[in-house]
């Protein structure tokens, strides 16, 4: 379990930690000099229950309030600290407000200093306690005397924090590796260290991990959990790890940092959250008012966008947060806004969103996205979210810290189905299966003539609209099933078949021959069909477009035409050379060799791909286009 205190300055919170743990919090000097705590303390104690408690000694100074958010990010607990002679104070109340913010709902308010107060005094600041906790989430919270001087108190305590202990539910220790970094420094012999608290999953000695934002990768060397050596650290302990690797310094590596695992990189600028104003702030909060972000240890500065109009003191509401630098976050973590003079603490609420879109930011349908996303169990945020719009599963998982070995799980109980990694509700995936069978059949009705609809034409038609490869997934999976028929790059319904007047038909299979065998890469021309048949040249070009336009052959320059078999041939000998090529980029003569034909047609032949999109040139040379790699694939 972590301890946080919290509570105004000089109100004995470091003599408290010290009086339960034996650690004096206070590790600088100039603590030590001036009698308050002015950076994170931090201290570790067995109280009793067989466990290491572990306590965050923080700040109460209001000038120092972003050092206090630094440890507040990751405790289980609050320990709020009220002194006797004093009673509440701003920074109480200030310190009780960002507890709230942060969802911290468990908590022991110790009455400090109590040798300074007769029973009268106790009694009366103890009431003004419990009206301070009115409405908060504290509300409840036991009140226990303690004298840090005398002892008083003390051992009440000690036992109420071990029950508390053993009430505490174990975090997330089987999902993905997150520690915020709330100190960095050298150490003579091992190299360089990172302290923070574990936030979700274990890391264990020689683990690979990722420092994000900045993206570099290090090696675990040593660890020590709730300040003891050990060859792993879990979620809801304290640890310091050593790590290695190259540009890894205490120089590189700051508060703010997230040491994780790798997949969980993908530090965001733009976050979309709720926010909760605080019903002192002095007016309502509009667009691009500026603040200062606390997330953990994270600190910056930051731009508010209302996306439903202004938010008043008080009230709640959905915001655009537009960050000054990116950071690394997940979906669900607090946060906190100050004022950017650092004076007051305005407001603060859950991230929502971490890749919204700079546009259209609050239409009706991203408003209904977040209101999705405001759903804390995943299974229900991922139903929610499926009613509205497709959801990458990746994507979700990595933005939410979910472990991969739950997706099946998670798709089972959202009631999902998938179409590689995207997942749609089933209502939307038999609305899509509906709506491709209808376009397909109305096309048919208006243009019998035709073979199919292209499948690009199709993609843009339907809805939902599906990213390109996925609606080739799609596709394939509903060929499979035989609702659809697949024609290189055009579709059609099963019972939908265009032929040839019979004497059209005769001609072509005439032709035919001479399109396919040892010739099939340098076919006669129009013209020579003409000439050998003895027929006009103008009938045997329309037979010959009304052959392209069922899918039959391909038109690859004016009166070239190639059958539809020799260009998927075709398509698959460039795959193959530009695989043999250096870097993919390969020439028209490599080409040319393969197919055995003439300079001029092998370029009639390419410069046909080039107009389809299948190949991208650059001067005499050209490689495969990955975005339209599967062109003429079933």
């Amino acid at each position: 379990m972590i301890v946080g205190t919290a509570g105004h300055i000089d109100h004995g919170k470091t003599a408290l930690v010290h009086a339960l743990t034996g650690t004096d919090a206070d590790r600088l000097a100039e603590e030590k000099a001036r009698g308050i705590t002015i950076d994170l303390g931090f201290a570790y104690a067995d109280l009793g229950g067989g466990r290491v408690t572990g306590f965050v000694d923080v700040p109460g100074h209001e000038r120092l309030i972003h050092t206090m958010l630094a440890g507040a990010g990751g405790i289980d607990m609050a320990l709020l600290a009220v002194a006797a002679d004093d009673g509440i104070m701003p920074q109480t109340r200030e310190h009780l407000a960002i507890l709230g913010l942060l969802g911290i709902t468990r908590g022991i308010v110790a009455l400090t200093k109590a040798d300074l107060a007769d029973a009268a005094r106790r009694q009366a600041v103890t009431a003004q306690i419990r009206d301070a906790l009115a409405g908060t989430g504290l509300r409840g919270a036991p009140v226990m005397a303690v004298s840090s001087v005398t002892g008083e108190g003390i051992a009440t305590l000690r036992d109420a924090l071990i029950v508390a202990e053993a009430e505490t539910g174990q975090r997330r220790a089987a999902g993905p590796f997150r520690l915020a970094v709330d100190r960095s420094f050298t150490l003579s012999g091992a190299g360089t260290v990172v302290t923070g608290t574990v936030l979700s999953g274990r890391v264990a000695v020689d683990d690979i991990v990722t420092v994000s934002p900045s993206g570099q990768v290090a090696r675990v060397r040593g660890i020590h959990a709730q300040n003891r050596k050990s060859a792993e650290g879990l979620a809801g302990q304290r640890c310091a790890l050593n790590l290695a690797g190259e540009g890894i310094s205490k120089d590189a590596l700051h508060r703010g940092d997230m040491v994780l695992t790798p997949a969980l990189h993908a530090p965001t600028q733009r976050i979309d959250a709720r926010l909760s104003v605080l019903a002192g702030e002095p007016r309502a909060i509009g667009t691009w008012f500026p603040v200062h972000l606390h997330s953990h240890s994270v600190e910056l500065g930051a731009r508010i966008v209302p996306l439903a109009g202004p938010i008043a003191p008080g009230e709640s509401g959905l915001v655009q947060l537009v960050l000054d630098r990116p950071i690394a976050a997940l979906a669900g973590d607090r946060f906190i806004l100050r004022d950017t003079s650092a004076s007051r603490t305005i407001g603060g609420g859950r991230f929502l969103d971490l890749r919204p879109p700079a546009r259209k930011r609050g239409t009706p349908q991203r408003l209904a996205l977040l209101d999705a996303a405001r759903e804390t169990d995943p299974a229900r945020a991922l139903a929610a979210t499926l009613a509205l719009a497709p959801v990458d599963m990746p994507g979700f998982m990595r933005d939410r810290g979910l472990a991969p070995e739950t997706l099946s799980d998670l798709i089972a109980k959202a009631g999902a189905e998938t179409i590689g990694p995207l997942a749609l509700s089933r209502d939307s995936l038999q609305v899509l299966r509906a709506d491709l069978i209808r376009v397909l059949g109305d096309f048919h009705a208006e243009n019998p003539d035709l073979a199919g609809l292209g499948r690009e034409k199709l993609r843009m038609t339907l809805t939902p609209r599906l990213p390109k490869e996925e609606f080739l997934t799609f596709l394939r999976q509903e060929a499979g099933a035989r609702r659809i028929v697949l024609d290189g790059a055009f579709l059609r319904l099963p019972g939908h078949e265009v032929t040839l007047a019979p004497e059209d038909e005769a001609l072509f299979q005439r032709i035919l021959p001479l399109l396919l065998g040892e010739g099939r890469f340098r076919p006669p021309r129009v013209r020579d069909f003409a000439t050998e048949f003895g027929m006009d040249e103008r009938e045997v070009r329309r037979v010959m477009k009304l052959t392209q336009r069922l899918g039959r052959t391909d038109q690859i320059a004016r009166d070239h035409f190639f059958a539809r078999e020799v260009t998927v041939e075709m398509v698959a000998i460039i795959h193959d050379v530009a695989r043999e090529a250096e870097d993919g980029w390969f020439t028209a003569p490599a080409f040319r060799d393969r197919v055995q034909n003439g300079r001029k047609v092998a370029i009639e032949i390419l410069d046909f791909f080039d107009r389809l999109g299948l190949t991208l040139r650059r001067g005499d040379l050209r490689r495969i286009n990955p975005h339209r790699a599967d062109l003429f694939s079933g």
